[in-house]
């Protein structure tokens, strides 16, 4: 409420003084979750803010005023040159039952950062054979490694054992993207390339009283990147169009997008050594190389992945699914599989609109609510269920007063909590999440006329 306040007392200068605010809110520690020690780490949540807001429903959906990037059939429906940017926030809550503790740790990332516009805007030949075309450039992360973990261990008849496991690193897409609408069907593709890296070690600590073992650690630092190919189809039918009642009009959206296996070119370096820790800083110091090699080429694979969803698009409502499948169990990392397998996730959502002829500003806000669930991909303990309830909402840095004001910007904001894992699990998450996102549209690239 305090947000909302602000942006009603500050008409003027409303989008940078929120962002101003939002700054060092989005300024928090990094997290860390064991799980991300597998595969390519903790999956970002993909789609924009407002598909997250309705659960992240992506396929079926289409906005004229922000950018989804998870299918790119929808850019064929630009009508704003929309630069968009978002940021999200995690608070997790990590449940051990054995040994019984609780951590809690907080992250905060760049969600996507974007730059769409249509490029048929004011093209009478083709606006008069129903086609569109859009194009959009992006980078965003895909996934997260952050994991630093303790365990504490007797060797029987040797010594006590302390293993410190951690690892930092994840992937992230730079691409372009494009879209082209002919009359009812929409289709298109994101290219880009994929890079990220993977930076693991195990240091080994003997305790005892009276003999001073060396303490060693071994360490891996593998960076990865490759070219990357992701299509998208959208097709729209028009509910009840020739009725005189405007709510019973609508559009029935369905679509679909892939993305094809990737083949990841990588450059790994190893390293066994023996170190002390710092007494000043903490952090462990070189004693002795004992064994090092540089450069190890070798081949990452990251799997396929389809979704297939709708939307019933109304005035005031606004409702759909998605069901995505990720092909997991064809991941590699150095020709070595991992705690991974294929999975899926259902996702649903509906989006409310009152849009009333009152200039009221709550009329013009979009509340939105979701849900989400299936198993997650890492197996690393026994099947890790994961399902998540999300609100959120659109809320508009300036309303339009008349026929000829262009611009139109939104503040996206998305609320969730989700679980992973159950009593079944001997580590359970709970994750809170908050998004925020930024689309700043206007008209650009049409001459003016005047009569």
């Amino acid at each position: 409420m305090l947000l909302v306040n602000l942006m009603m007392m500050m008409p003027k200068r409303r989008p940078l003084t929120l962002v101003l605010f939002a700054l060092p809110f989005f300024s928090m520690s990094q997290e860390n979750s064991p799980y991300s020690r597998y595969g390519i780490g903790n999956l970002v949540p993909s789609g924009n803010i407002l598909s997250r807001g309705m659960g992240g429903i992506s396929a079926g959906f289409s906005d004229p005023t922000t950018i989804n990037f998870l299918n790119p059939a929808s850019y064929s429906n630009l009508v704003y040159t929309t630069f968009d940017i978002g940021a999200q926030f995690d608070s997790r809550s990590v449940k051990s039952s054995n040994p019984p503790s609780t951590f809690t740790s907080n992250n905060a990332i760049i969600s996507y950062l974007q730059f769409g516009f249509p490029l048929l805007n004011g093209n009478k030949k083709a606006l008069k054979k129903n086609i569109s075309w859009g194009l959009n450039f992006g980078l965003r992360p895909v996934s997260k490694i952050n994991y630093k973990i303790e365990k504490d261990s007797r060797l029987p008849n040797i010594d006590s054992l302390q293993t410190i496991y951690e690892g930092t690193g994840g992937v992230n897409e730079a691409f372009v993207g494009t879209g082209v609408r002919i009359k009812n069907l929409s289709f298109g593709v994101n290219a880009g390339y994929t890079f990220g890296n993977k930076d693991y070690s195990t240091r080994l600590t003997f305790i005892n009283d009276t003999v001073n073992y060396l303490k060693s650690n071994s360490a891996s630092n593998t960076n990865f990147g490759g070219v990357f190919l992701q299509g998208g189809i959208q097709y729209s039918i028009e509910i009840n169009k020739n009725s005189k009642d405007l709510n019973k009009r609508g559009i029935f959206r369905i679509g679909a997008y892939g993305k094809l296996q990737q083949n990841a070119n990588g450059s790994q370096d190893l390293l066994r050594e023996t170190f002390v820790y710092n007494s000043t800083t903490g952090n462990p110091d070189r004693l002795d190389s004992v064994f090092e090699i540089s450069g190890i080429k070798g081949k990452v694979v990251l799997p396929a992945s389809f979704g297939i969803g709708f939307t019933v698009e109304r005035i005031h409502l606004l409702y759909g699914a998605d069901f995505e499948m990720t092909n997991w169990n064809n991941y590699s990392f150095y020709g070595q599989p991992d705690l991974v397998k294929n999975t899926w996730m259902a996702k649903a959502g509906v989006q409310y609109y009152p849009a009333t002829s009152s200039r009221k500003y709550w009329n013009y806000v979009k509340y939105r609510a979701g849900v989400y669930f299936g198993p997650d991909y890492i197996t690393a303990d026994k099947t890790l269920p994961q399902y998540g309830i999300t609100l959120g909402g659109g809320f508009p840095l300036k309303i339009k007063r008349g026929f000829y004001e262009t611009q139109y910007s939104v503040m996206n904001v998305s609320l969730e909590y989700g679980s992973r894992g159950n009593t079944n699990n001997n580590i359970r998450e709970n994750i809170f999440r908050i998004g925020l996102g930024f689309a700043l549209s206007d008209i650009w690239f049409i001459r003016q006329k005047y009569q």
